[in-house]
């Protein structure tokens, strides 16, 4: 890490929906960041605010205290990390790799075993609360790892979010993700489900959102994503084909630990419905068109 008080030099991998407005947020903290993206155009847009490119992998590592991804997917991490030109073999000793991607608990493991190699420490810290968090900053953070390499970088969450929590070792806050997107894909589909319903049976959907939003039944996802759903609107924040893979995880996650997730299985099999359909590219609030097209076709 910097020394005399500096703010450390970040590298930041991964400029999609989410990692561009993370990225943006600590730059305008006054951290110096070191940026790379597959696609050349967040990269230009946040340079231009005073960041610096590099590529490859390897290379941002080199320049850089603490080094972030925000992928994708598992395979997408260990190719950026394990590579020939990737992080690990970049990272310098005493630096600081934390993975923001959601991915399998096994992978966050993994790659985390490859960068302590190397004489650096490891994060896994996947977030929740999608675009509008990131954007501004009130994310979630669950991660895993050791206490002293937490300690050390939590300014730099708190850049990004608000409720952050240390949960365990290297692939806790993946178990702790999987758990995330477990209650909200369900949540997601139980408040399609209870719209469509009243709108169905012939009563007025809004109405019913809002007197739910009084009552025990209030939640997040009933308000921002419910609004959605009666908006039509379904411009991706966070992509249903991205909530699928999760759901993947999620249920192998249940079957390595012997639990029975049935709610689970239903979940995935709703993702996937849905993006069989071609909505894998919309917001994961379009599960809502698959019980709004029933319901339509039955009136």
């Amino acid at each position: 890490m910097s020394a005399n008080g500096a703010k450390p030099t970040i590298g930041f991998i991964g400029l999609g929906i989410m990692g561009r407005p993370m990225a943006r947020n600590l730059l305008r903290a006054g951290y110096p960041l070191v940026v790379f993206n597959r696609s050349r155009g967040p990269v230009d847009e946040l340079v231009k605010e005073g960041a610096k490119a590099a590529a490859p992998s390897q290379e941002v590592a080199q320049q850089s205290d603490v080094v972030i991804t925000m992928l994708p997917d598992s395979p997408d991490v260990e190719s950026v990390v394990l590579g020939s030109h990737g992080v690990a073999a970049g990272i310098k000793k005493g630096a600081i790799y934390i993975d923001m991607s959601t991915i399998a608990p096994a992978s966050a493991r993994k790659v985390a075993e490859a960068v302590q190699q190397n004489g650096a420490k490891a994060l896994d810290a996947p977030v929740s609360g999608g675009e509008k968090g990131a954007i501004e900053a009130t994310l979630s953070i669950m991660v895993g790892g050791q206490q002293d390499a937490f300690d050390a970088v939590l300014p730099i969450f708190q850049t990004m979010g608000k409720n952050i929590v240390l949960v365990g070792p290297n692939g806790a806050g993946q178990i702790a993700k999987a758990a995330n997107q477990l209650v909200v894909g369900l949540t997601i589909e139980a408040v399609a489900e209870a719209l469509a319903l009243a709108e169905a049976a012939g009563v007025d959907p809004a109405k019913v959102r809002a007197v739910l939003l009084g009552g025990f039944a209030q939640s997040k996802i009933l308000d921002l994503h419910g609004q959605r759903m009666l908006d039509h609107n379904f411009q991706p924040g966070f992509k249903a084909r991205l909530h699928q893979k999760d759901m993947r995880i999620v249920t192998q996650t249940a079957r390595e630990a012997g639990i029975d997730a049935p709610a689970a299985q239903l979940a995935l099999d709703r993702f996937t419905k849905l993006v069989d359909g071609g909505g894998g590219e919309k917001d994961h609030s379009a599960l809502f068109t698959l019980v709004e097209t029933k319901a339509a076709a039955k009136r």
